[in-house]
């Protein structure tokens, strides 16, 4: 089967560079917004992932149930209040819109760019409808419902297309507890790891942040952000957290906690532990009693025979 037009269409969007200088100077003047924490609220932190597709739920919703009543006589009236709910609720989810795209990477906000643009037309048009609804040009109000229905619609495709081709806002990390097999792994000598310096290790494929600490305590997490997949043995460590190079995420190394966004979902931690001068890691997978399964008195046993387990 061949490739769809209108997937080649939006290949060909991804690898367009010719607004690449207006969306830098967009992304630039989005960062710059003075949201302090309300920046993290937006991007989702608190609920763990993007809110922005939660928040476009209300202007859509209200704008679809208009165009159904524009479709019955005489029902003008409620449909333009739901237009004008649409309109009100729009501002919010456009800002945590612009506030995820300005983290994206450059082929993301190339289709974001658009998808911004669909919905901007879209508010337009509604805007237009409600004015015609106040000056009673119903039928004219009526086609500007519906072409901004159709911007709508078009919109709604290209932030699926972020959403699902893309991976913009996925967890990038979602996949370690699935690949890294159970047990400990053996990932280099002790002295193999400077204090305060992350380094990179891998076990089964999957790249690993392992940084030591001054006390002596031994840190693993997941290496690829999961924000954007970026490369956390590349950062700095300072705090007891280390910052992704590429947008900024924080997260703590004792446990992989997302301190700061814009990543919304923590890393994948590791237990660590030193056996004969050399570090092992383990996924940590608790259970409701608090222990990984099939570890029970594990700890114990490597204790008495002088093995130091950390959990990190």
């Amino acid at each position: 089967m061949r490739q769809s037009r209108l997937l080649r269409l939006l290949d060909r969007l991804e690898r367009e560079p010719r607004a690449d200088a207006a969306i830098d100077t967009v992304r630039k003047r989005v960062q710059a917004l003075p949201l302090g924490d309300g920046r993290d609220l937006l991007h989702g932190r608190w609920l763990g992932h993007p809110v922005h597709p939660l928040m476009v739920q209300l202007p859509v919703g209200s704008w679809l149930s208009a165009a159904v009543l524009d479709l019955y006589p005489g029902r003008s009236r409620e449909a333009g209040l739901l237009v004008g709910v649409g309109l009100v609720s729009a501002a919010p989810a456009a800002l945590a819109g612009w506030v995820d795209w300005a983290e994206l990477h450059r082929q993301q906000q190339r289709v974001g760019l658009v998808h911004a643009l669909a919905n901007s037309t879209a508010v337009g048009l509604y805007a237009a409808s409600l004015t015609c609804r106040v000056k009673g040009r119903h039928a004219t109000a009526r086609v500007y419902g519906f072409l901004g229905l159709t911007a709508v619609a078009l919109g709604g495709m290209l932030g699926g297309h972020l959403a699902y081709r893309q991976a913009s806002g996925a967890n990038h990390a979602e996949e370690v507890p699935h690949v890294v097999t159970q047990g400990w792994h053996r990932i280099g000598a002790v002295a193999e790891f400077p204090v305060d310096r992350p380094v990179r290790r891998s076990v089964d494929d999957v790249p690993i942040l392992v940084v030591r600490e001054t006390e002596g305590a031994i840190h693993a997490l997941a290496e690829r952000c999961s924000h954007l997949a970026g490369p956390l043995s590349e950062s700095k460590v300072s705090d007891g957290c280390v910052q992704c190079p590429w947008h900024g995420s924080v997260f703590r190394l004792s446990d992989g906690w997302n301190v700061r966004g814009p990543a919304t979902a923590p890393q994948p931690a590791f237990d660590t532990r030193i056996t004969d001068g050399h570090v092992e890691i383990r996924l940590r997978q608790q259970d409701r009693d608090g222990q990984a399964p099939g570890e029970a008195g594990e700890g114990q046993r490597r204790t008495e025979t002088g093995t130091h387990e950390h959990r990190s």
